[in-house]
């Protein structure tokens, strides 16, 4: 099953990068070769159109995002669309996907949990390792197992601890989708450290000559000062002065967040009660479980990240825009440090800067209260980052397929976001404005359904067949492909003429001729 499986590294990655109502990452239909070529047949016509999506990210890290063009095959063009990251890596991946548009069978309900995704500058190889399970046919019982991360080049920055997935889809040859779970996947890792090194900052503790004079804030002394500083660090600025070196007293192997705590994901697509009608609705959950979350863990500058509501995200498609919708339940964190408290993170308060300073004569940078210290960067969490789209659907779900009227909605949304930015005081060349950004829990669902609700029916309609049975339906002529089709026929009449001409000769008696020639009598 796991040669079936989309590609996990890409998936997740386009999902939360792309608008929340792209195409479902499904095969799609192939064309012909030819120009005169008929186009290939996607079996019987479907009854049921129903499409949903649900995609969770136990956590994904970007460096330097919005630092790289985006690649495209039309000239000029990339320039045009947003920014992406240098590069990104994507942990404990949960995707339910259902599609009745699909054009292979087994991708109508696709369920899958992946250790890692990544990309670099753009560029998704496909990531090995994934628990993927396909409907149609239907699935009994779901697949369960461990997640083995593959190694990658982006290892040096994070650590994962064991990783468990859970992939259930299925498909009823007579209901079509209307079975429950339709799509289900769920991922959970156990421990987890990311960032235990920060590459776009310089992995050397000596300055000299790299600061900048664009530097506004800093004249000449006070950057000589700054330089003098940074050399009484206990590590380079890749490593934040040494806060990501790890703390061999207490067992902290150094790292930006890491989780103490089960962190745990998961997404799932299903058909609902339609009340009013006999039909369904289309629902897409992601959800999150996680108790804390620790900052600089193990050092005297950690923060603790306490969430006291974990978020929810569901997108629910009835057909109808006044009917339709998406709930969010916010998450609401609390942010302490040395058990003082420095905010609490939710819909109303979405932001809290955590500044970064240094001072002459410490080994290590300040985080929080810098008193008389030096900012040099700044740690911003960032929670209930909710993107809404809706949209009216008045043509195919899927390239080719019939034109459905009905309504369409999605949205995306994340648990946490940790991003380290330089302030002007950094003065070095060529820094992005984000140095590196930490996403815990990304989450994105798409719902989409007919006017009226989803019909759950065949496949293919039926008829009744003698006996009060069902008859099959009724084959279709295949379509001509090229000459071969028309030359055997040909082959074959030409074949039976000329056997029909023997046949006609040999049973005709023989004509008698006169001895002389010219009618003249014989001597």
């Amino acid at each position: 099953m796991r040669l079936l499986a989309l590609p996990a590294a890409a998936l997740l990655v386009a999902l939360v990068a792309s608008p929340a109502l792209a195409q479902p990452p499904t095969t799609p239909v192939p064309g012909p070769r030819d120009p005169g070529q008929p186009p290939a047949s996607a079996g019987p016509e479907q009854v049921t159109h129903a499409i949903g999506d649900a995609g969770t990210g136990l956590a994904v890290v970007r460096l330097a995002p919005g630092s790289t063009t985006t690649d495209t095959i039309l000239p000029g063009f990339g320039e045009q669309l947003p920014k992406q990251s240098a590069a990104e890596i994507g942990v404990g991946l949960a995707n339910a996907q259902a599609n009745t548009e699909a054009f292979l069978s087994y991708e109508r309900a696709v369920a899958q949990a992946a250790p890692l995704g990544f990309a670099v500058q753009g560029r998704a190889p496909q990531a090995p390792g994934t628990l993927v399970q396909t409907a149609s046919p239907d699935n009994a019982a779901p697949v369960t197992g461990g997640l083995t991360p593959p190694a990658t080049p982006l290892d040096t920055l994070l650590r994962v601890g064991l990783l468990n997935g859970s992939v259930h889809a299925r498909w009823d040859e007579e209901l079509g989708p209307c079975v429950s779970p339709l799509a289900d996947a769920r991922t959970s890792v156990a421990s987890l450290s990311v960032l235990n090194a920060i590459p776009t900052l310089p992995g050397s503790q000596d300055l000299t000559g790299m600061l900048t004079e664009q530097t506004p804030k800093l004249d000449a002394q006070a950057k000589q000062s700054l330089i003098d500083t940074l050399k009484q660090l206990g590590g380079p600025l890749s490593r934040l002065g040494g806060l990501l070196s790890g703390t061999p007293d207490s067992g902290a192997t150094g790292s930006l967040l890491s989780l103490p705590d089960t962190l745990s994901a998961n997404s799932k697509v299903e058909l609902v009660d339609l009340p009013g009608s006999a039909n369904k609705a289309v629902r897409s959950t992601s959800a999150l479980q996680v108790a804390s979350i620790r900052l600089l863990q193990g050092t005297p500058a950690e923060i603790r990240v306490d969430v006291v509501s974990p978020p929810t995200l569901t997108a629910l498609s009835t057909g109808d825009a006044a009917t339709s919708g998406v709930t969010y339940t916010a998450p609401v964190l609390k942010v302490s440090q040395g058990g003082r408290e420095l905010g609490t993170l939710d819909a109303a308060n979405p932001k809290l800067d955590v500044p970064i300073g240094v001072v002459p004569g410490r080994d290590l940078p300040l985080v929080g209260d810098l008193a008389d210290a030096l900012d040099i960067g700044v740690l911003r969490l960032q929670v209930a980052q909710l993107n809404r789209k809706d949209q009216v659907l008045d043509g195919p779900l899927q390239q080719g397929g019939p034109t459905v009227k009905g309504f369409m909605l999605g949205a995306t949304a994340r648990l946490l976001d940790l991003q380290l930015l330089p302030t002007d005081a950094l003065g070095l060349p060529n820094l992005p404005s984000a140095l590196a950004q930490v996403s815990l829990g990304e989450q994105v669902v798409r719902a989409a359904a007919p006017t009226g609700g989803v019909v759950c029916g065949a496949p293919t309609p039926t008829q009744p067949g003698p006996g009060g049975g069902q008859a099959a339906p009724p084959k279709q002529p295949l379509a001509y492909t090229n000459a071969a089709y028309k030359t055997v026929p040909i082959f074959w009449a030409g074949t039976v003429m000329l056997l029909v001409g023997v046949v006609l000769v040999a049973a005709l008696p023989g004509r008698h001729h006169p001895a002389g020639r010219g009618g003249a009598p014989a001597e």
